[in-house]
């Protein structure tokens, strides 16, 4: 992604070049898997500054909190699938 960031911004040929294989499926592909992990990693780290809070801490809390991550971080991949595609 860096490698097309500084193609694309180096020449008017070069931004077609990389806008032509973004627009592949298989590109459109990795950028979501990129941006979901990223997602997820965000929803987490979130969890994590409001466990370190004093909120959440129990087994229970920790299980919720758990399914909770799952359920937002399902939410923002689909939305992510939706806004590349």
């Amino acid at each position: 992604m860096l490698f097309a960031l500084s193609k694309s911004l180096g020449s008017d040929e070069g931004f077609a070049e990389v806008k032509g294989y973004l627009t592949s499926p298989l590109a459109k592909f990795v950028a979501w898997g990129l941006l979901s992990s990223l997602l997820y990693h965000l929803i987490a780290g979130i969890r994590h500054l409001i466990m370190d809070a004093g909120i959440g801490e129990t087994l229970e809390g920790g299980r919720l909190g758990s399914k909770i991550i799952v359920a937002l971080s399902l939410v923002a991949f689909v939305l992510a699938g939706v806004w590349i595609w």
